[in-house]
């Protein structure tokens, strides 16, 4: 097999590499998963006519609280090339049926297909009953030439069949100034981005934010030059006060949050879920949350504690399943606000419960793929972590229960990761890392794991190893 895949075979394999780490794999058999289905049969619908609106204090927008983040479409069964529109469709239709008028995208989102699956959806609708937002998303250097950027801008209207953009964004700020004077200054852009609001072709001009604290507050001292009039980043109750604790590259959402009300500017909310992680937590932090209320979901939790603050305009979700749609109508038709006893039980318990597990911060947000050497980095950190969460982690030769964990972790493996597409072939060439938003050090973590597996197949006792991974991530 080639190491450089092409983009279908890659699309082909990794399609087929998720669907196998969707599945329950051996060895990490979740339970939870299996509880959650069966909390998603038996929710109740959504009503109508109840869903929490904010007003953009700019603008004058009304916005629905939940925003529909259209990064992670539903696919064919029978093709993972293709995503099913008439799902697609079919979502959105509901999804505007229950009071959401907010949806994001992004040129190279979903393979660079989000934008045109999302403008066809979005087109059997009345244009007033929805904002559109899309990114100027120009990462390769090509697209960051003046000529190179204003075709993305212009190619976004024509995918998403609009003659004006709701919600123009500057795709993921916060890696170094050079970069975004490269992407966005040196070229002209934000003169041609200016004059496209003042002409209103661009209602709302803001940015997303992932990376430096330094980066984030130059650019935000902009706003005097350039009146930003969104900033979109991500807040949860774990990114609340651990996001730079998790990684120092990261700046904690209560500070990000903070700054952005000084200047009266309305956040727009990503990752609430943190990638589905934070709907997916150890058991024994699910019943704790149960214990607490017993008919909500875990992933409500997350969602009403994100829709809270009154500087939040609207909290995105990428919601692939109708289920998952439903499930968050319910949190925000209407909200009920988190008491301060809520909240302080999120950030001073369930927070520092889950940062003890000191799992790899990956949300599986795809953005390091494709790997030029076919691996499905993903695929491999999401059943690191599963594992590690359910407590089937083979770490003690000594332990009764070693050989079959072991036996079960690598099994589960082979199947949610082709061995072609796994850790051990990784050659550290680092293209994966700059594209990283939760700035993960992917060739080392990649080290780690392949350096973990291997020891599991001599059957070598794990303590030392994992003490030894624990200890250079916070190098």
């Amino acid at each position: 097999m080639s190491k450089n895949i092409s983009r279908r075979t890659f699309l082909k394999l990794f399609g087929a590499g998720s669907a196998a780490t969707a599945l329950t794999v051996a060895g990490c058999k979740n339970k939870q998963t299996e509880a959650a289905v069966q909390e998603y049969k038996q929710q109740v619908e959504p009503p109508l006519d109840k869903m929490t609106y904010r007003v953009n204090p700019t603008s004058k927008d009304k916005v629905s609280l939940l925003g529909y983040g259209m990064m992670r479409l539903p696919g064919k069964a029978d093709n993972p090339d293709e995503y099913d529109q008439e799902m697609v469709n079919k979502q959105v239709d509901y999804a505007i049926e229950h009071g959401v008028n907010y949806y994001d995208t992004s040129p190279v989102y979903c393979q660079g297909k989000s934008e045109r699956c999302t403008g066809i959806a979005l087109s059997r609708h009345k244009r007033s009953d929805y904002y559109v937002a899309t990114k100027l998303s120009n990462f390769h250097p090509d697209a960051q030439t003046r000529e190179g950027s204003i075709g993305m801008y212009r190619n976004s209207m024509k995918q998403l069949q609009v003659d004006y953009i709701d919600y123009y964004l500057l795709h993921s700020v916060g890696g170094s100034m050079e970069e975004f004077n490269n992407r966005y200054i040196n070229n002209g852009i934000m003169d041609f981005l200016l004059k496209e609001r003042e002409d209103g072709r661009i209602r709302n001009l803001g940015f997303s934010f992932h990376g430096y604290k330094e980066v984030f507050d130059e650019v935000l001292a902009m706003h005097d030059k350039y009146h930003w009039d969104f900033v979109q980043i991500e807040l949860n109750y774990l990114d609340w006060n651990f996001a730079n604790e998790i990684n120092d590259r990261n700046v904690d959402a209560s500070y990000l949050y903070a700054e952005l009300q000084k200047l009266g500017i309305p956040s727009v909310i990503m990752e609430p879920l943190l990638g589905g992680r934070l709907a997916n937590l150890p058991q024994y932090l699910v019943n704790e949350l149960k214990q607490h209320a017993p008919d909500r979901s875990v992933a409500s939790w997350a969602f009403r504690y994100a829709g809270t603050p009154e500087g939040v305009l609207t909290v995105l979700s990428g919601m692939t399943y109708m289920e998952h749609l439903k499930d968050n109508l319910l949190s925000y038709c209407p909200l009920k606000p988190l008491t301060a006893d809520e909240q302080k039980y999120l950030d001073d318990d369930i927070a520092r419960k889950i940062v003890g597990l000191e799992n790899i911060p990956c949300n599986d947000c795809k953005y390091c793929m494709p790997c030029p050497y076919g691996i499905d980095i993903p695929a491999i950190f999401v059943h690191y972590n599963k594992c590690k969460n359910e407590g089937t982690l083979p770490t003690d030769s000594g332990d009764e229960n070693y050989r079959r964990l072991r036996r079960q972790y690598l099994i589960g493996l082979d199947r949610a990761v082709p061995p072609m597409r796994q850790a051990s072939h990784c050659i550290q060439c680092g293209q994966c890392e700059p594209h990283c938003p939760q700035s993960i050090r992917i060739p080392r973590e990649l080290k780690r794991i392949d350096e973990f597996v291997e020891r599991l197949k001599q059957g070598e006792d794990l303590q030392a190893a994992l003490g030894k991974m624990r200890d250079e991530r916070k190098d």
